[in-house]
């Protein structure tokens, strides 16, 4: 089933496809269904900094460029690495990875990398603020990189993360005091851990990079197809014309059948406005 229902007003996250497609096949294979911008999942036979020579990064740029295509992120699933680990050696692993990820997004021409600020020991946690001072010591090492290689850091709104609300999330990053950092807000994260998404659009404004859409409801952690949640998505659009954002909203939907989740999700979407938000 094919559709161009999606080619004008979303991005593609490649995450349900890691496990099936290269990158290069993956991305051939959405760009043919109408998408023109994607957020590229890091994943080994997917795609990897460790596996991925100069020659593999220069070829997929130049079929990026030459066929009209732009990668917005790149996104690691932060199931594995912890940049806010109690080990030196955990963070130290995590640092070298996503200082590989960082390189890998400026050879491709990638606009961002996605990061969470790390995640805590979630029965006996340490404090806050060492988890802070480990998070603003990996944006130190991050930051700079990113802007030398001619790409940015976009922190995102995550459950699982030591910060996972919005407000939180935005003080520590004030208080690190960068304006190079972005912000991805994901619509479901937020969702989730039970803030109002309109009301957290706003508050992140004036650093919102990357919107992330998906469904969940507020029991069970999901990525689902549009409809399959509880999210409001109605009163959504209304909030992003309101500040300003006019990027393509990214589907990083997760199911089993991908190609039809994605199509079916545009398709509500759509019905709900929001096809009036991407202006690019």
């Amino acid at each position: 089933m094919t559709s161009n229902l999606s080619e004008s007003h979303f991005a593609a996250n490649t995450y349900s496809y890691t496990l099936q497609y290269p990158v290069r096949d993956c991305v051939e294979r959405l760009a043919q269904r109408g998408f023109r911008e994607f957020e590229l999942m890091m994943y080994p036979g997917h795609l990897w900094p460790a596996h991925t020579d100069k020659r593999a990064r220069r070829e997929l740029k130049d079929y990026l460029v030459g066929n009209g295509l732009s990668v917005t992120t790149l996104n690691m699933p932060n199931i594995d690495l912890n940049i806010a680990a109690a080990t030196t050696e955990m963070r130290e692993m995590t640092m070298g990875i996503l200082r590989q990820v960082v390189e890998l997004a400026g050879d491709i021409g990638a606009e961002g990398v996605v990061i969470g600020p790390g995640k805590a020991n979630p029965l006996f946690p340490m404090p806050k603020a060492p988890l802070v001072e480990y998070f603003h010591q990996a944006l130190s090492q991050l930051v700079p990189l990113a802007d030398d290689v001619g790409t940015a850091i976009f922190v995102e709104n995550m459950p699982f993360a030591f910060l996972p609300g919005i407000v939180e999330l935005l003080v520590a990053i004030e208080q690190y005091g960068d304006e190079r950092i972005g912000v991805v807000y994901d619509v479901a994260n937020g969702h989730f851990v039970k803030e109002d998404v309109c009301a957290s659009l706003k508050l992140c404004a004036p650093r919102l990079r990357v919107v992330h859409v998906s469904d969940t409801n507020q029991t069970l952690y999901r990525h689902d197809a549009v409809g399959l949640g509880t999210v409001d998505f109605a009163p959504i659009p209304a909030t992003l014309r309101e500040i300003g954002f006019k990027r393509r909203p990214i589907l990083e939907i997760i199911a089993n059948d991908p190609d039809e989740a994605l199509e079916l999700s545009a398709r509500r979407l759509e019905e709900l406005g929001w096809a009036i938000v991407s202006q690019v």
